[in-house]
């Protein structure tokens, strides 16, 4: 199994260059690799939420800040598409079926992208919208708030699905079929799906609770509780919903990364 500086290669040559200014250079950068294990420190244990003295609380703002601004340089973005090449070459991804599911989660601190829940008691929340492939590996995952409708998102989620590269062969783009359960029933979204040339495969109303026709749908259920494993996912402790959406992005590339890894000699 690789190890983490594996991961670390991957990730260097994807961050921004930084000119240091001569003049006044400011305070001293922390070195990468060490933002990026407070990053990941972050997303799996949750530690900025708690209640912290000062000094650790600007440490903290500051790795969530970090973690927004590579997601604006498209970082994360970028380490998924590239994990997701990786898992392709080798063999481990099949585009001939997908999978929607959403997930609501609690927002504690409001912001963009909440809403009041439908599930609980209509307290502010966020849904996150997943879309995985036929093993469950996670493709694109989008953030709305907790009171939209799951169907509103089965077009942006087959869209964000990234343009999949490997050293041959044209890129992966588009599943052949989607699965969804009755949330997404609706015709004109049926329709809107055909014409991305994709078969929808979509649970009618007055089907059996919770099936979301068996065996295809189990994955994306699996795929939101391994995202949900990750401490700092199963709730929103941020106001912006841009840091919130890059340790979304970043937990699945830890998800790809992890499934590549698990198999590597």
């Amino acid at each position: 199994m690789a190890g983490p500086g594996a991961l670390w290669e991957r990730i260097e040559p994807l961050l921004p260059a930084v000119e240091r200014r001569s003049r006044y250079p400011g305070r001293r950068r922390i070195d990468d690799r060490r933002v990026l294990c407070g990053i990941l420190s972050v997303l799996y244990t949750h530690p900025v939420a708690a209640p912290a003295a000062g000094a650790r609380l600007r440490i903290g703002d500051d790795l969530l800040a970090a973690a927004a601004g590579l997601e604006r340089g498209r970082v994360w973005e970028r380490l998924h598409e590239l994990l997701l090449g990786e898992l392709w070459a080798a063999g481990m991804l099949d585009f001939s079926k997908a999978a929607i599911d959403s997930s609501h989660v609690r927002a504690m601190k409001g912001g963009p992208a909440t809403g009041r829940s439908p599930v609980d008691r209509g307290k502010a929340g966020s849904k996150h919208h997943v879309i995985v492939e036929a093993h469950g590996i996670p493709l694109a995952v989008t953030l709305t708030g907790g009171n939209r409708n799951d169907v509103t998102q089965l077009i942006p989620l087959i869209q964000a699905v990234p343009p999949i590269r490997s050293r041959s062969g044209r890129p992966l783009r588009r599943p052949r079929r989607v699965y969804a359960d009755r949330g997404y029933d609706h015709d004109v979204y049926r329709d809107k799906v055909r014409q991305l040339e994709i078969t929808p495969v979509i649970a009618r109303r007055g089907a059996e609770h919770g099936s979301c026709l068996g065996v295809h749908c189990l994955v994306v259920e699996g795929a939101v509780a391994l995202l949900h494993w990750f401490r700092r996912l199963r709730i929103r402790w941020e106001i912006r919903d841009d840091i919130h959406q890059a340790f979304i992005t970043l937990g699945c590339a830890i998800i790809c990364w992890h499934r590549k890894t698990s198999v590597s000699p």
